[in-house]
């Protein structure tokens, strides 16, 4: 198993370290998973163009010489259209309220919006401490700037926050950023290793990449209705064989998955396979198929199964 995965002893930390649980929450795709991998400094979160990218609260770890930030990646919040839709947003609500401190990304490049302002009203209904931070300012256009700028400005002076502004794929002002949430909180203990990364197991992190090479490939209708079992893992000195199933609703949807004489998977289990051998640090031999499960994401039994269950 690759060393940002395991575990080793976890040190006495000292006198004044500071650590604790920052939730990232926002709307679908305004770079919560970007910013994450981000600050960690390698990825423990997929990425991609597609909304909802995110559906399982991820624990990424950075640890300095004066602090250990456990940052928790929760799925966007947004109106739920299905069973899945209904336990991401209720995991996400629950990560709000079991964190020190609330990140509250928002995209920057365009006026604060709806769905913004709904989020901002469900974190006044929490006594956590919240910073709202300001991503893609890469992507802002100088004429819009300042109307952008005050959109959210007046959001945070309603409610008291601290506004920071910073762009997770450049990296731009991201260290101020990390040195303000140092900076906010308590003094603690390593909760974590100082080498570990994630607190996810080694499965999870591959069957994600699975997935992630789905939302990358596909559009439309399938990424949604996509989920990803790994059910088997075989590891010897030369190399580690995965066995993977895709789950879909549709059988249209297996078939835009497979593609023409396979191409669509060959592109996919290529794509997954390569990330997957920088993760375990080893070759990887990668077999993947792909089954139809009728109205998988309405069905609390399926969504159980597949590793998707409301947190209490």
């Amino acid at each position: 198993m690759v060393d940002s995965l395991a575990f080793s002893a976890i040190p006495a930390a000292p006198a004044d370290f500071r650590s604790g649980f920052v939730g990232i929450v926002g709307r679908p795709n305004v770079g919560k998973s970007t910013l994450m991998n981000y600050l960690i400094g390698q990825k423990v979160a997929i990425t991609s163009p597609v909304a909802q990218t995110t559906r399982n609260r991820l624990r990424g770890i950075l640890t300095t010489e004066q602090a250990q930030i456990i940052f928790v990646d929760t799925p966007g919040i947004h109106k739920p259209h299905h069973e899945l839709g209904k336990v991401l947003v209720h995991n996400a609500r629950m990560a709000i309220a079991s964190v020190d401190l609330v990140l509250f990304v928002v995209d920057g490049s365009v006026p604060a919006g709806r769905g913004d302002r709904f989020i901002a009203e469900l974190l006044t209904q929490q006594e956590t401490p919240v910073y709202l931070g300001m991503n893609k300012i890469d992507l802002r256009s100088t004429d819009d700037a300042e109307a952008i700028v005050s959109s959210y400005q007046a959001i945070a002076d309603e409610h008291g926050w601290p506004l920071l502004e910073f762009s997770a794929v450049t990296g731009d002002q991201v260290s101020d950023l990390q040195t303000r949430l140092i900076q906010a909180l308590e003094p603690g203990p390593y909760y974590y290793p100082p080498d570990l990364v994630t607190d996810q197991p080694e499965r999870f992190i591959m069957g994600e990449l699975i997935r992630e090479q789905v939302l990358y490939h596909t559009r439309e209708e399938v990424p949604h209705s996509v989920a990803v079992a790994i059910d088997r893992v075989e590891e010897d000195e030369k190399i580690t064989r995965i066995l993977a199933t895709v789950h879909v609703e549709r059988d249209s949807q297996k078939g835009i998955l497979i593609g023409k004489k396979g191409s669509m998977m060959k592109a996919i289990g290529s794509g997954a396979r390569e990330q997957m051998q920088k993760v375990i640090m080893g070759k990887v031999y990668l077999e993947i198929f792909v089954k139809v499960q009728p109205k998988w994401r309405q069905s609390r039994s399926r969504l159980a199964e597949l590793g998707y269950q409301r947190e209490e």
